[in-house]
């Protein structure tokens, strides 16, 4: 499959129904329900954001259609695991559900081979994270899977780092249409701190930001806290943060 072509595992891309939120919340409502005509409907109707997501892909000597193929199971994880009473949209819990599903799949045919017990020790690792994420409602140390797995630390550290696939911190992670959250939004920054408390002229410029920007700012580069941390706790999304972020960095830019 190329991406000028019209189908790509014998589906017709230009004849591809795209759901409205409304569409789409109503038939989370039946999936959630058990209705299986439902997700078979919401699978269909967001079958062009796995197209969206394969885009970051080309260039690579892989099959499209069988990525196309892997990234509809990661959004049939999405779609399955998704919460209803959150508010997020089912697009943003999902480009990074497919992202991870496609990653994996690459990861498992690189060429670089990882032996099969290294990639067994790293997938039961991560499933040892999860579980700990789930029960101390935070991310857990390495310390603390090793224990779980009763491995040594570096055991650990060493298979996760195996299946691990460099990316650039300018890569797109998700995007509305209008802003784009990059791997380096995610990061937190904890070098920047002498530098906003020294400069007089950067304090004035923040003092014309209203409060909600303010807070992020300080949230991001005082206390170093990532994007999806600093929603959490104001209870926005992460791409309404960024949006902020960089619109209050570009006025004080303007105002230096």
């Amino acid at each position: 499959m190329y991406f000028n072509k019209v189908e790509i595992c014998g589906v017709n891309t230009a004849k591809l129904k795209v759901l409205k939120e409304a569409e789409k919340r109503a038939l989370l409502e039946r999936v959630r329900d058990g209705d299986l005509r439902a997700r078979e409907e919401l699978i269909s109707g967001n079958l062009k954001l796995v197209l969206s997501v394969l885009q970051r892909f080309t260039g690579r000597d892989e099959n499209m259609d069988d990525l196309f193929q892997v990234g509809c199971i990661g959004l049939m994880k999405a779609i399955d695991n998704f919460d209803i009473g959150q508010n997020v949209r089912l697009s943003t819990y999902a480009v990074p559900m497919i992202i991870g599903e496609i990653r994996r799949y690459l990861r498992d045919n690189n060429a670089v081979r990882v032996s099969r017990s290294m990639r067994d020790t790293a997938y039961h690792a991560m499933q040892a994270r999860e579980r700990l994420a789930a029960e101390k409602q935070r991310e857990p140390t390495v310390e603390e899977i090793a224990a779980e797995m009763q491995l040594k630390k570096e055991d650990v550290v060493l298979a996760l780092e195996s299946i691990v696939e460099p990316i650039s911190l300018y890569e797109p992670v998700y995007s509305d249409g209008s802003d784009t959250i990059f791997v380096m939004d995610q990061i937190g920054d904890r070098h920047n701190e002498e530098s906003w408390i020294n400069e007089m002229s950067l304090r004035q410029s923040m003092q014309a930001l209203n409060p909600r920007e303010k807070r992020i700012l300080h949230m991001r580069f005082m206390k170093g806290k990532t994007q999806m941390e600093v929603a959490q706790e104001i209870g926005i999304s992460q791409a309404q943060v960024s949006r902020l972020e960089k619109g209050a960095i570009a006025r004080i830019k303007g105002d230096l």
